[in-house]
């Protein structure tokens, strides 16, 4: 059984939910997201709660369940507060500044590297080590930082790379010399 479907979600005054079929459509005051709700899922509105239930008892069911109300309340939440992840470049010489809206790398290629943002997320430099993605989308969010994040992983060696912030890297022992 699910124990995250079951969960209530409160949904604050300033969201509009509006349920069309089987599309979910929530707008705040940091924009508007849609979400499909799978067949083995029915979301019920009343005033300023929300509810998933499932249509039947099998395991699959009890999967979209748990999956449907947390993207639900990803929605919710998004929508309000928003989500943020926080990269930091860790190495000598490796930098990033922001250029009209665009992220700039210095990181010890030939070549500076250009992100440019997807619409709907935007980017903060804090000094040149320190990189916030933010937007309402969380799986967007994410998966523009792990593409940041791929530019130049962070080497087991001596951890120069791109990392997310509090990420711990295992860092491996060098070769060690002839006896």
């Amino acid at each position: 059984m699910s124990r995250i479907g079951k969960k209530p979600i409160t949904v604050p005054g300033s969201v509009k939910i509006n349920l069309n079929g089987d599309v979910l459509t929530v707008e705040g005051p940091k924009g508007k997201l849609s979400q499909k709700i799978h067949p083995l899922a029915t979301v019920k509105v009343d005033g300023g709660v929300m509810t998933i239930e499932k249509k039947d008892q099998s395991q699959v069911a009890s999967a979209m369940h748990g999956l449907t109300r947390t993207l639900v309340n990803n929605m919710v939440v998004g929508v309000t507060e928003g989500f943020t992840k926080t990269l930091d470049i860790v190495g000598v010489g490796y930098r990033v500044a922001l250029k009209d809206g665009k992220l700039d790398f210095n990181i010890g290629r030939s070549h500076p590297v250009v992100v440019e943002p997807p619409a709907g997320i935007e980017f903060v430099v804090e000094g040149q080590q320190k990189i916030h993605v933010k937007g309402i989308d969380k799986q967007l969010v994410g998966q523009i930082a792990a593409n940041i994040r791929m530019l130049r992983k962070p080497e087991p060696y001596k951890g120069k790379g791109i990392r997310y912030s509090g990420e711990r890297i295992r860092m491996k022992a060098g070769k060690t010399g002839k006896k």
